[in-house]
């Protein structure tokens, strides 16, 4: 009976849509309560505290090329590039078959809001022989606590067609363990480049250059190093 309890009470909490969905324009909110409905995993996760400033991480958050540099020199697997949009969207490569496009559909101090779509093609990740589609919602909220800086990360992710959510039924232990253990890992590392970028800023600054990528380089030397 307990356990049922816990699976009637999971169902639920799935089913819950999120508040802050009311401040989403229009059209977002379509999208994002679309995802909700639908949604095939939810996911949450929070970072340890680190020794960063919330504004140097919202200035990270403001510089994806600059951020997916520095993941690149930290030697984070994988190796993502990441390439900005004319319409402000941003994209993420690892050149190996995984890609994601991010939206930012809200943002007030502490909180931001992105649509993502993301594909893994086949052959990107084991054990899957077909490739992988999804859209996605995220929350991510984010505050300076007594220690440092933390976050909280919510997701909603829809895989992108009802075929592929037949098809995946098999596998889907494999792939929601996959992507909680990876949008973990990414969470954690993000903030952890972030306290190495605001106790040792300089130590980026040759591994960049040598990186080649113009657009990074112009972007840390004008936040970090005031040029």
């Amino acid at each position: 009976m307990r356990a049922l309890c816990w699976i009637l009470l999971a169902a639920v909490a799935q089913a819950q849509t999120p508040a802050f969905l009311e401040q989403l324009p229009p059209a977002a909110r379509a999208e994002a309560m679309d995802i909700v409905k639908r949604a095939d995993f939810v996911f949450e996760t929070r970072t340890q505290p680190r020794h960063v400033r919330m504004a140097t991480m919202e200035k990270l958050f403001d510089h994806p090329v600059l951020g997916a540099a520095m993941w690149r020199h930290c030697r984070f697997v994988p190796g993502f590039y990441a390439f900005v949009h004319p319409d402000g969207a941003w994209s993420i490569d690892d050149t190996r078959g995984l890609k994601g496009t991010l939206r930012l559909v809200y943002q007030r101090p502490g909180h931001r809001v992105y649509l993502v779509e993301g594909r893994a093609e086949k052959g990107r990740l084991p054990v899957i022989p077909f490739s992988v589609g999804a859209k996605m919602l995220t929350s991510y909220r984010y505050w300076e606590g007594k220690i440092g800086f933390e976050s909280h990360l919510h997701t909603w992710t829809a895989l992108d067609s009802a075929v592929l959510g037949v098809m995946s039924r098999p596998f889907r232990p494999y792939i929601r363990g996959r992507q909680d253990e990876f949008i973990a890992y990414i969470n954690g590392n993000i903030a952890t480049f972030g306290e190495f970028a605001d106790l040792r800023p300089g130590d980026f600054h040759g591994p960049l250059t040598r990186d080649g990528d113009l657009v990074a380089l112009r972007e840390f030397e004008s936040i970090f190093l005031g040029r």
